[in-house]
């Protein structure tokens, strides 16, 4: 079996686990080092799997790391939505609900700071095979913070004249940002001081335009 997989898995299981240990090598060499300077063997040797693993599991290293963003941030959205619903769920505003997501922002990058950078320097590249994936993911993201800005709206509690996608930008890229910053330059900071200081950005900026 597979270092870390139990002996009498399932194979979807044992696939799972496997993906997994690829993404993580793969992030982690990235962020050391450059995509185009990883080899698939240098991906394979630090996951601990031969190199036709790799290929059996993605076509190309391309591939590899398309779904890596893929997974990534489907991550990511999925942790803003159950912040959201969560709190809503107990009763809390639809600001509540956006501070909240602010804060399960902060605790994803802080578990994954080498995604988020890798990801962050692909917005910036319009050359790459997988920019139609990366679109649309983060278009998932955003539709996320949009939800919640749009429902807020309804409800009276941001003024209708509100721009939701820029403003669904404005925060994701403000997190995530933010965080990358807290965590190279001033990594002394808590996450609930960086999220308190964004908490009260937003209450500020976002929530003033109410009514």
């Amino acid at each position: 079996a597979a270092a870390g997989t139990a002996p009498g898995a399932a194979p979807g299981t044992r696939r799972a686990a496997t993906r997994r240990r690829l993404f993580d090598a793969a992030v982690a060499l990235i962020a050391e080092q450059g995509f185009s300077a990883t080899t698939v063997d240098e991906i394979a040797d630090r996951a601990g799997v031969a190199k036709g693993t790799v290929y059996y599991n993605f076509a190309s290293k391309n591939v590899l790391y398309e779904e890596l963003l893929r997974d990534g941030l489907d991550q990511l959205a999925e942790s803003l939505r159950q912040a959201a619903d969560t709190t809503v769920a107990r009763g809390g505003t639809r600001i509540d609900a956006l501070d909240a997501m602010i804060r399960a922002g902060l605790d994803f990058i802080a578990r994954s700071p080498a995604l988020t950078q890798l990801y962050v320097a692909e917005l910036w590249r319009t050359n790459r095979t997988w920019r139609a994936t990366l679109t649309s993911v983060r278009g998932r993201a955003l539709n996320v913070v949009e939800s919640v800005l749009h429902d807020a709206v309804r409800s009276g509690e941001l003024s209708d004249g509100l721009d939701v996608p820029l403003t669904a930008s404005a925060l994701l890229g403000m997190v995530l940002v933010a965080a990358l910053d807290w965590l190279s330059f001033q990594p002394d900071r808590s996450v609930e001081e960086v999220h308190a200081s964004l908490s009260r950005l937003v209450q500020g900026r976002v929530a003033a335009g109410a009514g």
